[in-house]
């Protein structure tokens, strides 16, 4: 039993504590090794950084070691893990609160759940910028560059990558509409704790994937975004679901059945819920922007080097009638396939490169929750492990087990091999159409 009386002057038996710590670190290892690989909280796999043997170097140097180190630990993901849950069901508790505000006030209850949510999301977007020291460049005309931030925007997004939407995020906080974006989500995330019950007051739009049963809902829930009272992006994928090559395969197929032109790069696009965004946002929302994602020299999303096409069209120029907008967007996928063609080829972007500058708030907003949460918990794991109860040490290793695989689940939503199979609906539908002829 570890013993600690400072008042007597016996000495704090810290080789007992350590051995204690060991040993509970021990038995939840094996368990978290797969979730200390995949943490990022976005579904994409976190860059371990090798641990370096330390010479005699000083300095600068010195630093990023130490720095790369512990970025590599295990316990480092666990407590990132443990801020980013605890402080999201705080504050999704509070967003709870807030519903008292809606009768009375909407627009003052808008206004508090885009700072509640801000509190969630930068969070993740940390993680990009801070943590992993994620490098954004902005490939767009500069003379529509001071307009990003200060407009309503419909933004649309290729959808290849299993960390893009943390990448949305991250130019939606470069310019200041992070705690106010939108997306059209899939209604199983709805029921996500902390993201999905976060989107929930931020008046996402959620569908279920099936257009006659969605248009109505997700009609009604865009015309209540036109008194919104903060700037905002709508970011939407409009392919629907991640790019994978047997989907691509299914979505040309059916390219070819409707005689549309077939795109090499991307799925053919759902037009239906874009041409309802624009009819619904038309004199709300000033423009869309054409934005296409891509990792430096082609490598893994985690690793360091994102770049952002990024074209602003205005929205006079999108047309209003249901079909025309739909052979427009088609129009505007064949270009971003040979835009992504172009970027293959050369390894960059027609554009003139900007580097939007990176603000400190992520971090700050980490850094609070840290601090208001870490000590509570080393003060409860210095009282347990003193206690030496056996019970007690188990049931915190099992509390623990159970957050992570809450975690792991939360990461699995977003991970390519555990995609939607909305690509394969189309194909099924045809083979069945065939089949009765």
């Amino acid at each position: 039993m570890c013993a600690s009386n400072w008042r007597g002057g016996r000495v704090q038996d810290y080789a007992c504590l350590s051995r204690t710590a060991v040993i509970l670190l021990s038995l939840l290892y094996k368990h978290f090794a797969t979730l200390g690989q995949a943490l990022s909280l976005t579904g994409a796999r976190l860059c371990i950084l090798p641990v370096r043997v330390f010479s005699g170097r000083v300095g600068e140097e010195q630093i990023m070691d130490i720095v790369g180190f512990l970025k590599s630990q295990f316990i480092c993901h666990l407590l990132i893990c443990y801020i980013f849950i605890v402080s999201g069901l705080i504050i999704n508790f509070i967003q709870l609160f807030t519903l008292i505000l809606w009768p009375i006030n909407k627009q003052l209850f808008r206004k508090i759940n885009c700072r509640l949510a801000y509190c969630i999301s930068s969070q993740m977007v940390m993680l990009l910028e801070w943590w992993s020291g994620t490098d954004c460049t902005l490939y767009t005309d500069p003379e529509n560059y001071h307009k990003y931030g200060k407009e309503n925007a419909i933004v649309i997004l290729n959808h290849n990558f299993e960390i893009d939407f943390l990448c949305g995020w991250n130019f939606c906080e470069r310019f200041g509409v992070l705690g106010s974006s939108k997306v059209l989500a899939k209604k199983e995330l709805s029921y996500m704790p902390i993201i999905g019950w976060m989107w929930y007051f931020l008046e996402i739009v959620f569908c279920k994937r099936k257009w006659e049963e969605d248009r109505k809902t997700v009609i009604q829930k865009l015309l209540n975004l036109r008194d919104y009272p903060e700037n905002f992006w709508f970011l939407i994928h409009c392919e629907g679901t991640r790019f994978t090559e047997q989907k691509h395969q299914i979505s040309m197929q059916v390219a070819e059945a409707k005689g549309l032109p077939k795109l090499k790069y991307h799925l053919l696009p759902r037009t239906k819920g874009f041409a309802v965004t624009v009819q619904c946002l038309r004199n709300v929302v000033s423009a869309v922007y054409d934005s296409t994602l891509n990792f430096r020299n082609n490598e893994n999303p985690t690793l360091l080097g994102v770049l952002n096409g990024k074209k602003r069209i205005p929205l006079e120029d999108v047309p209003e009638d249901e079909q025309e907008c739909s052979t427009w967007l088609h129009k505007l996928y064949q270009e971003k396939d040979a835009f992504q063609e172009e970027y293959y080829r050369t390894g960059t972007y027609p554009a003139v490169p900007i580097v939007p500058p990176r603000r400190p708030w992520t971090l700050l907003n980490w850094l609070f929750w840290a601090l208001l949460l870490l000590y509570p918990l080393f003060k409860l794991l210095i009282n347990m492990i003193n206690s030496g109860s056996s019970l007690t040490l188990a049931s915190f290793a099992f509390v623990i087990i159970i957050a992570s695989v809450g975690v792991r689940w939360m990461i699995g939503v977003t991970e390519i091999n555990k995609g939607s199979t909305y690509g394969n609906n189309d194909n099924k539908q045809q083979k069945g159409n065939k089949k009765q002829k």
